[in-house]
């Protein structure tokens, strides 16, 4: 492998990384993680630019934290993850249900 081809960043890395930072935001009523609770929807890294995109939803259009989540995720994966720019688009489509959730959520939740 060259040298150019390992000083390259990582695309696997740095989604392990935001994953991870997506992991540390919890709904306020919910005691499991939102990636967990399967509320994110499409997660894109652009690991030369530095960027994450990411897609999510909320458990119901009228929460609470709907102002205030994306900001939280924005946030987290800029801090935890070491990215330099974040966008978080809040979608509706198609709606969150239970089926979206880990294994582990449901878990955690009893839900099985």
């Amino acid at each position: 492998m060259s040298t150019t081809t390992m000083d390259l960043p990582d695309a696997e890395e740095l989604e392990a990384k935001v994953i991870e930072a997506i992991k540390t935001v919890y709904d306020p009523e919910i005691p499991v993680n939102i990636y967990e609770l399967g509320l994110i929807y499409n997660l894109e890294v652009d690991p030369i630019g530095n960027h994450a995109d990411i897609q999510m939803t909320l458990t119901a259009p009228g929460c609470p934290v709907a102002g205030s989540m994306p900001e939280w995720v924005e946030n987290a994966v800029r801090h935890l993850a070491g990215v330099e720019s974040v966008n978080v688009e809040l979608v509706w489509d198609p709606p969150w249900s239970t089926e979206r959730m880990s294994m582990r959520a449901k878990l955690e939740l009893n839900m099985l």
